[in-house]
């Protein structure tokens, strides 16, 4: 039990805009119990898409007040924004990417992007992504 709620934890914080790592730990946990392989991968996802959803929180219903912290004009900013209108929730497909998956969610928020289609495309790609892992971990035992 443990073991799951050390990978729910890691996933979810990975997710978030906190520099964490989550398939470090997934990977140890498969290594573990492989036989848990589709649990792991299932507790993993829905931690990371319950952290981007976070992200997406915090840019949908705070983004007036994240302004305040974050000069708009930044070129980070200003980069992630262009970004986002430039390939619109396609880009969601990329929220599995480590470090600029975090940013997608976040704009994705702030772009005012629909929680349906958000959810749906963000977990298309994480689970896809530790599905892909965990084969990879279990073919190499």
């Amino acid at each position: 039990m443990e073991i799951y709620l050390s990978l729910f934890g890691s996933s979810l914080l990975a997710a978030t805009l906190i520099p964490a790592q989550s398939e470090a730990v997934l990977i140890g946990s498969i290594l573990l119990i492989p036989d848990a392989l589709f649990h792991l991968v299932a507790v993993a996802s829905v931690g990371n898409v319950l952290g981007a959803s976070i992200n997406w929180a915090m840019g949908r219903f705070f983004s007036d007040r994240c302004q305040r912290f974050f000069d708009p004009e930044s070129g980070a900013v200003q980069r992630a924004v262009q970004w986002y209108q430039r390939w619109g929730w396609v880009s969601l497909f990329a929220s599995w990417v480590p470090i600029i998956g975090d940013p997608i969610t976040f704009i994705s928020g702030v772009m005012k992007e629909p929680l349906w289609r958000f959810v749906l495309i963000v977990t298309f790609a994480k689970v896809t992504r530790y599905l892909v892992l965990g084969f990879l971990t279990i073919s190499s035992l």
